[in-house]
């Protein structure tokens, strides 16, 4: 019975997905798609020479804004909520965590493969044809983003099964614990600079920890009047640390590499979250939203990863042609950022529906063996080398093409799901709900 094999002391699962994470995501994913547009403002120079202005981020006015706006600490949190669910899930099929890395590394490394490959021949084409190398420059540099989240948002879900068996034996001691190590690399970080890359381990999974917290929210959580308690106070104490000049109140600043303040903000935005979910459910349970959620869920990875490349993309080409330029921050730009944003998801439709399907997990059509554990870690290495090498000094064409090539040697290594992890023998019953059949939601399977 599937009872008998969740391990003791493991809460049940729970069967059904949380509409509410679902709409959270969607909102987190629309935002950065919508924020980019407003940041990424390529400048050709009279000399000829091409740079990249942040617009949106040298406004003086937007500092408080990103305050309220910087979501990635959400997104994080989401992601721990529904990766304890997923391995609690996967436990109870009789998985391990061997088998839960393949699959959130398959799930998320397909579709980038697929993006560096085509970016590595697109430019590659692009420099045989005469473009000019700046330009060249600054679409690699679209690619550049989406492999530092992919770096950071791997290595905390990689480091969930055992995270998660810390959480069950003392939940508040595991986040105390990360807490302090994310304390302790800021408070080196100015003799060793390099040491506060640290962070993007220490902080996040603290963050993901707070995940866990929620999703066993009854056991571990105070009542809802206290959750406006815990958002004003790591709000207070999130402005007296940047008052007293220990950290910049710009938490676009703050995100690479990452420090304390955004573990504050995670603190608001999960005790937000539980504020505010009765709201969020009437708004996730309308049939309209329902549905779109279903769709970019199935989807998010794709749009996530592809949609900085293509906006770079459409403004370097924008740049080579006689189109109208404005200076970045005057009235015509911003009257322009819509036209922009259309255009971005009007790229993103065909590729979304060209690979879209990547997301999808391979599973084997009958039964097949677990991965051995040295194919799974040889292949999280092979990931990790070039993300975390373009999170530390930037995408190159020649970096480009080498992470394509180490990405799909993981998926090689990786093979595919074995069947009984993903589908229910027939006719097994037991207490406990199995994994929902391919294609898995994004609320499932992030």
């Amino acid at each position: 019975m599937l009872a008998q094999q969740r391990p003791a002391g493991d809460p049940a699962p729970t069967p059904d997905r949380d509409p509410v994470i679902d709409l959270v995501r969607f909102f987190c994913l629309a935002l950065v798609v919508v924020a980019h547009t407003m940041m990424v403002s390529p400048v050709l120079h009279p000399d000829g020479t091409v740079t990249s202005e942040n617009t949106l981020g040298d406004q003086h006015w937007f500092e408080p804004v990103v305050w309220v706006f910087q979501i990635m600490p959400l997104f994080f949190v989401a992601g721990g909520i529904t990766g304890l669910q997923s391995w609690r899930r996967l436990r109870a099929r009789g998985g391990n965590a061997f088998d839960f890395m393949q699959a959130r590394l398959l799930r998320l490394i397909r579709p980038a493969a697929v993006l560096l490959a085509v970016m590595f021949v697109g430019l590659s084409a692009a420099r045989l044809a005469g473009v000019d190398p700046q330009v060249i420059e600054l679409l690699t540099s679209g690619a550049g983003m989406p492999l530092w989240f992919l770096a950071a948002y791997l290595a905390a879900q990689l480091n969930l099964p055992w995270l998660a068996a810390l959480h069950t034996r003392a939940p508040w001691l595991t986040f105390a614990g990360l807490t302090a190590l994310v304390v302790t690399v800021d408070c080196l970080r100015g003799v060793l600079p390099l040491l506060a890359y640290l962070n993007m381990l220490f902080l996040w999974c603290a963050v993901q920890q707070l995940g866990f917290i929620v999703a066993d929210g009854p056991q571990l959580l105070p009542g809802r009047p206290a959750h406006l308690g815990i958002m004003v106070a790591s709000n207070m104490l999130l402005g007296l640390i940047v008052l007293l000049g220990l950290y910049s109140g710009n938490m676009l600043v703050n995100l690479n590499p990452p420090n304390v303040t955004l573990l504050l903000l995670g603190i608001s935005q999960a005790a937000a979250l539980q504020l505010f979910r009765p709201g969020l459910s009437r708004i996730a349970s309308v049939a309209g939203v329902r549905r779109m959620m279903g769709v970019a869920g199935r989807r998010s990875m794709t749009v996530y990863l592809w949609h900085l490349p293509l906006l770079a993309a459409m403004s370097g080409v924008l740049l080579l042609t006689d189109f109208p330029q404005p200076p970045g921050g005057s009235a015509a730009w911003w009257w322009g950022r819509p036209l922009v944003l259309l255009g971005v998801i009007a790229l993103l439709l065909p590729v979304v529906a060209l690979f879209g399907r990547l997301e999808e997990r391979p599973t084997a059509s009958g039964p097949s063996p677990s991965r051995p554990a040295a194919a799974v870690l040889l292949a999280a290495v092979a990931v990790f080398v070039p993300a975390v090498n373009a999170a530390l000094t930037g995408l190159t064409p020649g970096l480009l093409g080498g992470g394509a090539a180490c990405f799909a040697l993981a998926v090689v290594l990786l093979g595919r799901i074995p069947v009984r992890l993903t589908t229910p023998p027939d006719g097994q019953g037991g207490s406990e709900p199995p994994l929902p059949r391919p294609p898995l939601s994004a609320n499932v399977e992030p």
